[in-house]
């Protein structure tokens, strides 16, 4: 087993969730534009795609997205191992395994949520990580799977899986159920029951227990942190970023940002800019995830569509943002 390197105490104070199409390096770095201190994640990249895909399309990311943690959806030990190796390599400051992804694709695959029914695989998986990296291994899991809601089959995944080096768990606080329900139902339908993860900081209080699911505000950031170690947010953060930009000041003890939403859009025209020129990319597929920036501001929704409209993808990122700030002619 490698030692593992030093992690800040608050590593896991906050941070923004892995959520596929959306959590992509566009997405990280327009993130890290509002926050300095959050821990971002990748989309869940499978096994699979790194070992017998295009490793770079997978892994590049930006610099500045650090701190950043990829995530892995597999269930062979060997696998992971070999891709928590590949992502150390790339730079990644933590390998996350997804084990709460409830999707009936995932669940073909034998890894997400229906991992939970076997521990013992789980830590098997997180042991041969552990002895590959010297960054740390953390697991993303539910708080149950289908009608199963005894506190003790989440209190035993979690006791089985730490022995095996895990120190640090983001608990989405709902069942996942396998059948019945599509991902998107799994995110709304089973309750929310927070008081499984402050039990399992009760129970186990030299983990990491960061919580997951249904937090919309700072004021529930602060009740959660009263009890655990870390927030995780979601689609929250991902449709209303500017909520982002208060962050480092009210749970991270930064100075107060002076940044404006315009000097962000700047920035990120900037980055299209520069991503056009070097990679190829076209602005919308990076601009997709800025849409909820000026969220409840007047002129928002002339803003999105103008940000929104393919039909300008042939003019440069500033251009389409001088347009954004035009005026709507009255009527």
């Amino acid at each position: 087993m490698l030692s593992p390197k030093p992690v800040p105490p608050d590593r896991w104070r906050l941070s923004v969730a892995p959520m596929l199409d959306w959590t992509d390096r566009h997405c990280r770095y327009f993130h890290r534009l509002l926050t300095q201190h959050a821990l971002l994640y990748t989309e869940m990249v499978t096994t699979g795609a790194l070992i017998y895909g295009d490793v770079s399309r997978h892994l590049r990311y930006n610099e500045q997205e650090h701190p950043v943690a990829l995530q892995l959806g597999g269930s062979e030990p060997a696998d992971l191992a070999r891709c928590a190796k590949l992502g150390e390599e790339w730079g990644y400051d933590e390998v996350n395994l997804n084990c709460g992804c409830p999707s009936e694709r995932v669940q073909r695959g034998a890894f997400g949520a229906c991992l939970m029914a076997e521990p013992q695989l789980v830590a098997d998986c997180v042991k041969a990580m552990v002895d590959v990296v010297s960054v740390p291994v953390t697991v993303k899991h539910r708080i149950g799977i289908d009608k199963t809601e005894s506190y003790e089959f989440v209190r035993d995944f979690v006791g089985s899986v730490s022995e095996a080096g895990c120190r640090t768990f983001i608990v989405h606080a709902r069942n996942a159920w396998l059948k019945g329900l599509s991902p998107k139902e799994n995110r709304d339908v089973p309750p929310l029951r927070y008081e499984l993860a402050y039990q399992l900081k009760r129970d186990f209080p030299s983990l990491v227990i960061v919580i997951n699911g249904g937090i919309t505000s700072s004021a529930q950031i602060a009740g959660h942190l009263l009890h655990l170690d870390g927030v995780m947010l979601g689609r929250e953060a991902y449709h209303n970023p500017w909520w982002l930009a208060s962050w480092d000041a009210t749970f991270f003890g930064a100075d107060a940002t002076e940044t404006t939403r315009e000097q962000v859009e700047q920035q990120m025209c900037d980055y299209m800019t520069r991503e056009a020129a070097e990679h190829g990319t076209p602005w919308p597929t990076m601009a997709r995830h800025m849409l909820g920036l000026r969220h409840g501001l007047p002129g928002a929704r002339h803003w999105r569509q103008v940000w929104s409209d393919h039909k300008l993808k042939g003019l440069p990122a500033h251009d389409v943002m001088a347009l954004a700030h035009t005026p709507v002619p009255a009527t």
